[in-house]
């Protein structure tokens, strides 16, 4: 998995590439984990590579929104395909996300 973070327009952009699985999730948490207790923070995940997500995935994403809205800011998650939108759905994890 790639991970790449970087700010535009008062967002910080977190885009992944390749699958979020248990191996992958880990190095996903330490990189995000630097930013999402900036005050006021909006972070976006840009999900427009990403292949797979598992639970390790979902974990990470559900950690960084209680994060996130501890610390007064907003997450949205973006570009989801078909097949990892499914999961978030089955998963319940639609209802809690903001995903455009």
């Amino acid at each position: 998995m790639e991970v790449n973070i970087l700010e535009q327009n008062n967002e910080k952009i977190v885009a992944i590439k390749g699958r979020m699985d248990t191996i992958t999730s880990t190095d996903l948490e330490v990189k995000v984990s630097k930013v999402w207790a900036e005050p006021g923070i909006t972070l976006v995940f840009d999900c427009t590579g990403l292949e797979y997500i598992s639970s390790s995935g979902l974990r990470v994403i559900l950690s960084a929104q209680k994060q996130v809205s501890a610390h007064g800011g907003k997450m949205i998650v973006r570009h989801l395909s078909p097949e990892v939108y499914n999961v978030i759905e089955l998963t319940g994890f639609a209802k809690i996300l903001t995903i455009e």
